[in-house]
């Protein structure tokens, strides 16, 4: 029998210093793996694997991953060693019973089957989004272009690309389908073909978003400062005293209604969605979108003509601009923005006031966890 090579020990002092552009580890489940040259070739993209360079990955990984145990057979060419045994299991500074009670909470939501989605609950979604995308075809097939007749068109078109932005989030975070490949290709038809982005953008953006929320420089989604708000009360204090002056924001709280909820969509996103399909050559991603167009034009132009239809492309987009906005941005964006302080994961995920409300809707099993107990509180400073 081949003896199994020992691996080299280091510090979680010797992991925290490869953080650099020439060198990354992470640690997943006390094992330390060299990143360096995976991350141009890591498949969720090269940003949020090296947003934990020199971190405990372990968490992000579980919840990143579907099929664990095949990740990690690919990884053992990264493997470069171990914590040493003196070394505890997570991060010194990191509140550890928190730790321990997020992953006995997980494993018990995961033996009870609460990850295991309703297939038909998506089939339903998806039938309803195309059914209103019919809807509205057939309302200017009958209803002509009187002005209720579009009113209503641009109502119901809005609609379909509201939900279908909801439902393209739960295949983009493959927790439809027990296999990745299958979220993958309903993916790329529902955000492609019926909403005409790329799927590949999105991936991009939102993983960054879930791996480190919040944290400027890694989290896109607060990509808006310094250039057009100064968020979070750390960031603008810090804004003031380098004297940065980029705009008004004594009167952001104004302004942010005329370039936020309206202009994000039909703006900004609506040319860099194909900025960035051609920038990387994402081909595949570039023919689903440009099915959408095709389809949209071969539906309108009959009744509007080619202004007319691009007309009501931008006013559909400007409906949902400000639907996604109101919804996403005032949940998403709170005043706790900073860089990223290394925290549990736990308290990465969570905001303020949601651990209340989360408690008493799960099972009581559930609820006789410690950490949701009361018996371990959590800090004072989580999210």
């Amino acid at each position: 029998m081949g003896s199994t090579k020992e691996l080299t020990c280091y510090t979680w002092e010797e992991v925290k210093k490869r953080c650099t552009r020439e060198e990354r580890w992470l640690v997943i489940n006390r094992k330390v793996y060299d990143i360096t040259r995976f991350v141009n070739i890591h498949p969720g993209g090269p940003r949020v694997i090296s947003h934990y360079a020199g971190q405990d990955a372990t968490d992000p990984f579980v919840a990143f991953h579907i099929d664990q145990e095949l990740v990690k057979k690919r990884m053992c060419c990264l493997l470069i060693g171990e914590l040493a045994p003196g070394e505890p299991s997570i991060e010194p500074f990191k509140d550890a019973a928190m730790v321990e009670d997020f992953r006995a909470l997980r494993t018990t939501v995961e033996q009870m089957g609460l990850f295991h989605p309703s297939k038909l609950f998506f089939f339903v979604t998806l039938l309803h989004v195309l059914l209103l995308d019919v809807l509205a075809y057939v309302t200017m097939y009958y209803g002509g272009t009187s002005l209720i007749s579009l009113l209503v068109t641009a109502l119901l078109l809005a609609t379909v690309q509201a939900q279908a932005g909801w439902l393209q989030h739960d295949f983009g975070h493959l927790s439809v389908f027990s296999r990745s490949s299958w979220n993958h290709v309903v993916h790329q038809f529902v955000i492609g073909h019926l909403k005409g982005a790329p799927a590949s953008w999105w991936n991009h953006l939102h993983f960054q978003h879930h791996a480190k929320p919040n944290c400027f420089r890694k989290d896109p989604d607060i990509n808006m400062h310094p250039l057009l708000f100064a968020l979070g009360k750390k960031l603008s204090v810090e804004l003031g005293m380098k004297k940065k002056k980029y705009m008004p924001y004594n009167h952001q709280h104004k302004y942010f209604f005329f370039i936020g909820p309206p202009a994000l969509i039909p703006v900004y996103f609506q040319w860099y969605i194909f900025y960035f399909a051609i920038r990387r050559k994402k081909w595949a991603d570039l023919a689903w979108m440009i099915s959408f167009y095709v389809r949209f034009g071969l539906c309108y132009i009959p009744f509007l003509g080619v202004s007319g239809t691009i007309a009501l492309f931008m006013v559909v987009r400007f409906i949902e601009s400000n639907w996604f906005v109101w919804v996403t941005q005032m949940n998403h964006i709170p005043m706790n923005i900073d860089y990223d302080q290394n925290k549990e994961w736990l308290s990465t995920q969570l905001i303020k006031g949601i651990r209340r409300a989360l408690v008493g809707r799960l099972p009581s099993q559930v609820r006789r966890l410690p950490i949701l107990q009361g018996g371990k509180p959590l800090p004072a400073n989580s999210h």
